[in-house]
């Protein structure tokens, strides 16, 4: 998704003296659509190095069994799952004279990865169409047949989730004024647009029928279905949150001393006045 911070590109260049982080903002989500649930996010530039540290976020939240991805047709996106999920391998050597060849990276025979190419004219989509790029179309087709929420290759759950995101943080707004002016200030209005989304709003998409119907207030008719949340969804917690148990709990310090690269989510940037 879109953003900036401070300034937009355009007006950049007589900003830019004051911090790099000024300009054009891309946020990046890696979503997993069967609990309607971010895995991570980062906010950054539009570059490998953004795709390199958002597959560093899948892998340090999930059990490292690499899940099938797909994606639109981003070159970044190939190379940042190669770093995360590839493996090194020596190329045969071609002759008996040379160098040998350097180490490269290739994928897992487990991994898959498929992409959705969209064909535009005159800034319309006129067609649609899908690649395997990573794994065995056939072990694609069989993990689409197994999949609870799809049986084609798309990317309209985090295309929709994305939507979500916007409609629920203004950072987001397309049209704004309550953009940020520091990066650090984005990344934590996330971490609790984010916060608020998984455990306190109940997805449309997943409740469960109740074994037994409860009564509601008045004279209305029993409810039948039990509110989830993303985060109920995925294990995470048992009940939906409210905003006081949200903004009253206390992460133990010793939680962010395990994760690996802690300066990666709020990178030091020096303090700027911005102004009365």
């Amino acid at each position: 998704m879109w953003s900036f911070i401070h300034t937009k590109q355009e007006n950049l260049p007589g900003a830019k003296q004051y911090a790099d982080t000024y300009g054009d903002a891309w946020v990046w989500l890696a979503f997993a659509p069967v609990w309607r649930l971010v895995l991570g996010f980062v906010i950054g530039k539009h570059d490998q190095a953004s795709a390199d540290r958002l597959l560093e976020q899948v892998v340090w939240v999930t059990d490292g069994t690499p899940p099938f991805f797909t994606s639109d047709q981003w070159p970044a996106y190939p190379q940042a799952l190669l770093m995360a999920y590839g493996e090194w391998y020596c190329p045969p050597r071609q002759g008996a004279r040379g160098p040998h060849p350097q180490p490269r990276r290739r994928p897992r025979p487990d991994l898959l990865y498929a992409q959705v190419i969209k064909q535009r004219t005159g800034g319309r989509i006129t067609a649609i169409h899908t690649q395997v790029v990573f794994g065995d179309p056939a072990a694609v087709a069989a993990r689409l047949a197994q999949s609870p929420v799809s049986r084609r290759i798309n990317t309209s759950f985090v295309e929709r989730d994305n939507l979500t995101q916007r409609q629920q943080n203004r950072r987001l707004t397309r049209r704004t004024n309550g953009f940020s002016k520091d990066l650090t200030w984005f990344e934590k209005q996330m971490w609790l647009s984010l916060a608020y989304y998984h455990l306190i709003l109940p997805h449309a998409s997943l409740p469960t029928p109740l074994p037994d119907p409860e009564p509601t207030l008045g004279t209305g008719s029993p409810r039948r279905w039990r509110a989830v949340t993303p985060a109920m969804a995925a294990g995470i917690t048992d009940h939906v949150w409210t905003t006081r148990e949200l903004l009253s709990y206390r992460i133990s310090p010793l939680d962010w001393q395990k994760r690996p690269v802690p300066e990666k989510l709020f990178p030091s940037c020096p303090e700027v006045h911005h102004g009365s």
